[in-house]
C-alpha cells in the first residue's frame, strides 16, 4: 500500500481532475474542450481501477501490473489525442484540421507498429512490454508535438488566453515529467524521486482548471506579451 504522502498527492490529482471537469460544465465549456475533459475522467478512471486492484491483489500481482501498463498506455493515448484537439482549436481558422487529424492517426499507426516491432522479439509478456512501450513513445510524440504546437502559437500570433495557456501548461508539464524521468535515472536511491511524477501530474489540471475558471473564451492576451515569451 502507498505511504500517507502517496495517498495524499493521490487524492489532491483527483480533487484537480473533478475540479476541471466541473468548471467545464459551470463555464459551458465541457464540449468544446471534450478531449481535455476525456483524458481527466479516464484518469480518474485509471486511479481507481489501479486502487482496487492494488488493494485487491497487491502491488507485486500480475493483475495490479497490468492493470498498470495498460491504463498508462490508455492515459498517454487519451493525452496525445488532447494535444491533437489543441491542434485544431490553433489552426481551425486555416482550414486544416482534416488534415491534422489525419496526420494524427497515421503518427499514431507508426508509432503503435514501431512499438510492437521493438517488443516483438520477446516472447514473454509480451502484452504488458507492448502497453509499456507504446505509452512511453507515444509520451515522447506528444512532448515533441506540444513543442512544435507552442512554436505555431508564437508564429500565428495566437491571442486566446484559454489556448495560450493550455499549450504552455503542458509544454510545461511535459517538460517537468521528462525532467523527473532523468532524475530518477540519475539518482533513484533516493525515496522522494518516485513521488515526484504524481506530484507533478497534479499541476496540469491543476492550472487547466486556473486557466478556464478565470478566463472567460472570449479572453485575449496582448500581443506584446508573446512576443516577450518569444524573446
Amino acid at each position: 500500500m502507498p505511504g500517507p504522502l502517496a495517498s495524499f498527492i493521490w487524492y489532491l490529482g483527483i480533487s484537480f481532475e473533478i475540479a476541471f471537469v466541473v468548471c467545464s460544465l459551470v463555464r459551458r465549456s465541457f464540449l468544446r474542450y471534450f478531449f481535455l475533459n476525456l483524458y481527466f475522467l479516464l484518469a480518474l478512471g485509471s486511479g481507481v481501477s489501479r486502487y482496487f486492484f492494488l488493494t485487491w491483489f497487491g502491488v507485486s500481482s500480475d493483475q495490479y501490473h497490468y492493470a498498470y501498463y495498460y491504463t498508462d498506455a490508455l492515459l498517454t493515448l487519451a493525452l496525445y489525442v488532447a494535444v491533437i484537439s489543441l491542434y485544431s482549436v490553433v489552426f481551425r481558422e486555416m482550414k486544416v484540421a482534416r488534415y491534422v487529424r489525419q496526420t494524427a492517426v497515421l503518427l499514431l499507426l507508426g508509432t503503435a507498429f514501431f512499438s510492437y516491432a521493438v517488443v516483438a522479439q520477446s516472447a514473454q509478456r509480451l502484452t504488458t512490454d507492448f502497453a509499456y512501450q507504446l505509452s512511453q513513445n507515444l509520451y515522447f510524440v506528444g512532448l515533441v508535438l506540444t513543442y512544435i504546437l507552442w512554436g505555431a502559437v508564437l508564429k500565428l500570433r495566437e491571442t486566446r488566453t484559454r489556448v495560450v495557456q493550455f499549450v504552455l501548461a503542458l509544454g510545461v508539464y511535459f517538460s517537468a515529467y521528462a525532467a523527473s524521468y532523468a532524475l530518477m535515472n540519475l539518482a533513484s536511491k533516493y525515496s522522494v524521486l518516485p513521488i515526484l511524477g504524481p506530484a507533478l501530474g497534479c499541476l496540469l489540471p491543476l492550472s487547466w482548471t486556473f486557466t478556464l475558471w478565470r478566463h472567460s473564451e472570449d479572453s485575449r492576451l496582448v500581443p506584446a506579451r508573446l512576443l516577450a515569451v518569444q524573446r
